[in-house]
C-alpha cells in the first residue's frame, strides 16, 4: 500500500497499532491511518458509511476509510487529505477558506477528499453531479451551498477563469 506517495512498511505500521503484521490485512484502512501513520486527518464519525468524514481515495476513488480493511488496499494508491496540495489540491483548500466553507471543521477532511476525486473525473461538475457527489458527506453545519460554491470556483480557476 502506498499512502500519499509513499510505501508504507507493513512491520512497522503493524507494530504501531499493536498487532502482527499477519493481522494487519484485518484492520480497519482507517485505524491503520490514524493509528499506525499518524495520518489524522480522516476522522472517525459513524464509523459505519454513513457520514463520509473519514472519506478518502483509493486509487482515485471516494471511499469510507472505516468500511475498508487493510488487506483490501495491499496494493493499492491511498490518498489522504495530508497529501491533498501534494496532489494539485492547494487551490481547493485555499478556495475552502476563501469561501468560508470550513465551519466545525469536523467533516471537511472527507469533504475535501470527495470534492477532489470530482473534479478529478469531472473538471467542471454541474450541480446535480456535486450533488451526487457529496451525497455520502454529512455536513452538520449545513455548509453545502459553499461546498457548491468552492467547486464551481475550483473548476473556473481551473479552466482559465477567476476563482
Amino acid at each position: 500500500m502506498r499512502v500519499n506517495g509513499v510505501s508504507v512498511d507493513p512491520a512497522a505500521t503493524a507494530a504501531a497499532l499493536g498487532l502482527g503484521v499477519d493481522d494487519l490485512p484485518g484492520a480497519r484502512l482507517l485505524d491503520v491511518l490514524r493509528d499506525g501513520l499518524g495520518l489524522t486527518g480522516a476522522k472517525e464519525g459513524c464509523g459505519m458509511g454513513e457520514c463520509g468524514s473519514c472519506t478518502v481515495l483509493v486509487d482515485g476513488r471516494a471511499v469510507c476509510s472505516c468500511l475498508v480493511l487493510q488487506g483490501q488496499v495491499a496494493d493499492a494508491d491511498v490518498e489522504t487529505v495530508e497529501g491533498l496540495a501534494d496532489r494539485g489540491g492547494a487551490d481547493l483548500q485555499e478556495a475552502f477558506v476563501r469561501r468560508q466553507a470550513v465551519q466545525c471543521g469536523y467533516c471537511i477532511p472527507g469533504v475535501l477528499m470527495s470534492c477532489a476525486a470530482l473534479l478529478d473525473r469531472s473538471p467542471d461538475p454541474s450541480d446535480d453531479e456535486i450533488r451526487a457527489a457529496l451525497d455520502g458527506n454529512l455536513c452538520r453545519c449545513t455548509g453545502y451551498n459553499r461546498f457548491h460554491d468552492v467547486l464551481h470556483d475550483v473548476a473556473r480557476g481551473r479552466c482559465g477563469g477567476a476563482s
